[in-house]
């Protein structure tokens, strides 16, 4: 039985939040500390305004930088194995 059901019950692998206009804090800073809390694994920030993808992992039960590109570059799940993305295919 996975997590959905009629409803969410556990923790997903990844969450991935595209950052709204004039949303930043609440969509990074308000959200950030309830992934942490439930100790989701990696957390994805997509910044479409800056073309930045940044992911973040649990260590010690706090995020910390994993991956990140900026307008190129590519950024590297650590919980899907094999999922590299180039940011120039997000927003090219």
């Amino acid at each position: 039985m996975g997590i959905f059901q009629d409803w969410i019950c556990g923790v997903p692998d990844m969450v991935c939040e595209i950052v709204s206009p004039g949303r930043y804090e609440k969509d990074t800073e308000v959200k950030r500390a309830i992934y942490e809390k439930y100790k989701v694994p990696e957390y994805w920030v997509v910044i479409p305004e800056l073309q930045m993808v940044e992911i973040l992992t649990i260590e010690n039960d706090r995020y910390r930088k994993y991956s990140i590109a900026e307008l190129e570059g590519v950024v590297t799940s650590k919980v899907i194995e094999g999922l590299i993305i180039d940011v120039k295919d997000i927003f090219g």
